[in-house]
């Protein structure tokens, strides 16, 4: 278990990391493209990219450096609330593929939160 918890926080990391440099740096050239982008102001899709990155570090250092793994828990929560408001904004602009993109990385970091919690947690 302890080894899918980490490839899914691995691969999560990846992709939030991703996601939250380019609501940061690169908003202005994709915004053109993705409709629901215009849902939020852009401060606000700003402040979700830096919780995203923040996030990143928190599914992986804390884990790996074994210090305070409860950060691990809660960066996986917050990520999966976070699908949740992603889901009503890409249904508002019948976004399918990312509605369900969205709903599978809330119900993942929702396991690893769970799985970090209780299953298999960080010692």
């Amino acid at each position: 278990m302890n080894i899918l918890l980490w490839t899914l926080q691995i691969l999560a990391a990846l992709l939030y990391a991703a996601s939250g440099i380019m609501k940061i740096f690169l908003f202005d050239k994709v915004s053109a493209d993705v409709p629901s982008f215009g849902a939020l102001p852009r401060h606000a899709w700003m402040a979700l990219g830096i919780i995203e990155l923040a996030c990143v570090v928190g599914l992986i250092m804390s884990a790996a450096l074994h210090w305070k793994p409860v950060l691990t828990v809660a960066a996986a929560a917050i990520l999966a609330i976070e699908s949740l408001v992603f889901i009503g904004v890409h249904m508002k602009y019948r976004e399918t593929r990312s509605i369900i993109m969205s709903g599978v990385l809330g119900v993942l970091m929702a396991f690893v939160a769970y799985g970090r919690l209780v299953i298999d947690p960080i010692q």
